[in-house]
């Protein structure tokens, strides 16, 4: 008996190392206050064997105390632009000025009262943005028109979510509108804890937004044979665990020989962290997600969006690379066979475009697909989503 109960205990604490770990790659910010309490009690129960795994493994810094717990992560390639930060509301993606917005947005808060209204951080915001140099880029911000406030009231919901702002009153529409305000608590445990560069952007010298970005994410070079597979195998996890593929054509030469030799120790590893399972194939490897909520983008998915995806993605695997009009006549036809399941404004004329570039997006973001100019072109990884002929099996006697 006491050897079942030591292994359900074990068990038990298997599992809740498993949550607390899949919240942090979920959700790289947790609030102990609000809806991601119960896991932030769980992070804090495993953080000794969490920090160690994401320091061993990623070089990811775990970082919690009674408000926050919070993995800073790292990007392994600062140029992909597949998943941008979204309205939380609209999911719209941001665009370059609500980037910059947000921000203006932090760096006002980092001066800010414990408190703060709307309008008074658009004040702020506005006159930061009055800046020459930031002037000088095309960025101009004067509350003057609705679509100003607009994007401003996107990057508030944002930071709403991340928990760097608590509503105390108001309605960030009343602001759109021009006929209200909204009152915040500033968290600055959680605004303290967002930045996520090994080291401060201040004592970057480069002044190039890509020399910027170089410096700010590079990597002390190796001087042993030891520290070299070392900062291999922390990229190579960081990727398996952040992207949907990683296919052997994007490593480098070093990366494929250590990637080769060490796969299984890596993928089991991440297995035993996440419950992720890794598909192997001849052109890399995909952690998949059995429980399917470690992504930002799912496929399949329901709705008009949702299937017009799959159905370029039949397209593209029997077809091979497209231009894009012969994708957006492919979905002005199935627009018409679907009509009665669509929503209405897909069979609209010229809908076709939309819908392309949404799934082209999604697509895109999997690493499903490449577009270059006006031809997308499939990866390997579509495949799964190809059709074939049906299997008929002869019922048994």
């Amino acid at each position: 008996m006491t050897g079942a109960l030591s292994h359900a205990v074990d068990q038990n604490r298997r599992a809740e190392y498993a949550r607390a770990a899949r919240a942090l790659l979920r959700r790289p910010v947790l609030r102990a206050h609000g809806p991601d309490a119960e896991y932030v009690v769980l992070v804090r129960r495993h953080a000794s064997e969490l920090r160690a795994w994401f320091d061993r493994n990623t070089e990811w810094r775990l970082v919690v105390d009674s408000e926050v717990a919070r993995l800073v992560k790292t990007v392994a390639d600062t140029t992909d632009t597949t998943h941008p930060a979204r309205d939380p509301r609209s999911r719209a993606p941001f665009t370059r000025r609500r980037y910059v917005l947000l921000c203006l947005a932090l760096a006002a808060l980092d001066r800010a009262d414990a408190q703060v209204t709307l309008g008074r951080l658009a004040e702020q915001i506005v006159l930061a943005a009055a800046d020459p140099d930031l002037a000088a880029t095309g960025i101009a911000f004067t509350l003057d028109r609705r679509e100003e406030r607009t994007d401003l009231v996107s990057v508030v919901r944002l930071l709403l979510d991340l928990g760097v702002l608590a509503r105390v009153a108001g309605d960030e529409e009343a602001f759109v509108r021009d006929d209200g305000d909204a009152l915040y608590d500033v968290e600055r445990r959680v605004l303290s804890s967002l930045l996520a560069t090994p080291r401060g952007p201040s004592t970057v010298d480069a002044t190039g937004l890509d020399e910027r970005l170089a410096a700010l994410t590079a990597e002390l070079p190796p001087t042993t044979d030891d520290l070299r597979n070392q900062q291999i195998r922390r990229r190579l996890t960081r990727r398996l665990l952040d992207e949907p593929v990683l296919y052997h054509s994007d490593l480098d030469e070093a990366e494929l020989a250590y990637l080769t030799s060490q796969r299984h120790a890596i993928t089991s590893r991440i297995t035993e962290l996440t419950g992720l399972v890794a598909e192997v194939r001849a052109e890399g490897i995909a952690m998949v997600d059995p429980l399917d909520d470690l992504t930002d983008v799912r496929m399949p998915e329901s709705g008009t969006d949702g299937h017009a995806t799959l159905l370029l993605a039949e397209y593209l695997t029997a077809r091979g690379p497209l231009p894009l009009d012969a994708l957006h006549a492919h979905l002005r036809k199935k627009g018409v066979e679907h009509a009665s399941f669509w929503r209405k404004n897909a069979t609209a004329g010229g809908a076709e475009v939309e819908l392309a570039a949404t799934a082209i997006a999604r697509l895109e973001a999997l690493r499903l697909v490449e577009q270059r100019g006006d031809v997308v072109h499939p990866r390997p990884a579509l495949a799964r989503y190809a059709v074939g002929p049906p299997t008929i099996q002869e019922p048994r006697s």
